[in-house]
């Protein structure tokens, strides 16, 4: 069961397996434009998918992951919320960040076809996943409690050994 702070929360969508392909999307930048899962070139997506940047736990795993990342040139890294793209850019500003955020909050289509829509309250599930050059999913972390942090080690060690 899902929760959030303990409370139980319903997630629509189904969870992706690993061997799965990338459902294709259509997400709204920063910029106001539409971003598709074609735009990301890279041997490797990471896809870092928070509730909202305004919370202390999606604000510190985007900051600690892009962190990581820096050492990975062949990773893409792009965190996906519901929050506005204003939103978005402001805690990029604020943050001092140049990180890919994109935003679902047109259609909630990323977060049904990547189960990690939250019915109740039309934000996405905690969620980290990582995608191959084929965008074949080749590791997992959906979150059962959405203010836990993912496993930020178990994460770098896999990328790690790619």
């Amino acid at each position: 069961m899902k929760t959030l702070h303990k409370n139980p929360i319903t997630v629509m969508g189904k969870e992706l397996d690993i061997g799965a392909s990338a459902p294709d999307f259509t997400l709204i930048d920063n910029d106001l434009k539409k971003r598709v899962l074609s735009d990301f070139k890279k041997d490797y997506l990471l896809l870092s998918i928070v509730p909202s940047l305004d919370t202390g736990v999606c604000d510190f795993q985007t900051r600690n992951i892009n962190e990581k990342l820096a050492a990975f040139n062949n990773v893409d890294f792009v965190t996906v919320s519901m929050d506005l793209p204003f939103a978005q850019k402001r805690w990029c500003g604020s943050a001092g960040l140049n990180v890919i955020t994109l935003s679902d909050y047109q259609s909630g289509e990323f977060g049904l076809n990547y189960g990690v829509l939250i019915k109740e309250l039309r934000l996405l599930a905690r969620a980290v996943l990582v995608f191959d050059q084929k965008r074949k999913l080749v590791y997992k972390e959906y979150l059962e409690e959405m203010g836990n942090h993912p496993n930020y080690d178990k994460l770098m060690e896999f990328l790690t050994n790619l």
